[in-house]
């Protein structure tokens, strides 16, 4: 007779192995911040491949809507609680910058369709500048972050929290 499966058997698989962790242990804010350049990232690669228009809009709605997100993240919790932790002020500041100049792209590609003069160039271009700030994050900001005093499991779940609501709010949008 095949024994029952109980709470507190191991999943099987690697995945549900992860996915079980994940549940139990929240991510570090640096493990978090990277998932999600991975996951855009992917998008942009995806967005470079198709040639329908109502796919290129959906796929450019996923991008925007995510990076709006993840930039609101970074600045009103991870920038705050780094910026007192390391000391490198011009980082941070062109951290701020780059995200506002991706804001103004984010709005512009926004108010276009697929079709429109432009559209495609600004949805790539939006995809080469993330891919220069994130390496920035990822080479510099980061590893100064692991080095610094921060409590970046803290700071991780608050900044999953605070994905999960905006994602919420701003979806239905």
């Amino acid at each position: 007779m095949p024994s029952k499966s109980t709470s507190t058997e191991k999943p099987r698989s690697k995945a549900g192995r992860q996915a079980s962790k994940a549940s139990i242990k929240p991510a570090d804010a640096i493990r978090l911040l990277k998932a999600d350049h991975r996951e855009v990232k992917g998008w942009f690669k995806e967005f470079e491949k198709l040639d329908d228009e109502a796919e290129k809009l959906e796929m450019a709605k996923k991008i925007c809507l995510a990076l709006t997100v993840h930039a609101q993240i970074e600045e009103e919790i991870f920038y705050p609680a780094i910026r007192g932790e390391i000391d490198d002020d011009d980082l941070m500041d062109e951290a701020e910058v780059e995200h506002a100049t991706a804001k103004q792209l984010i709005a512009e590609i926004q108010r276009m369709k697929p079709g429109d003069r432009l559209f495609d160039a600004k949805v790539i271009v939006l995809g080469e500048y993330v891919n220069h700030h994130v390496e920035e994050e990822e080479s510099e900001m980061f590893p100064e972050s692991r080095d610094s005093d921060a409590d970046l499991k803290e700071l991780g779940a608050k900044l999953a929290a605070r994905k999960q609501e905006l994602m919420q709010k701003l979806a239905k949008n």
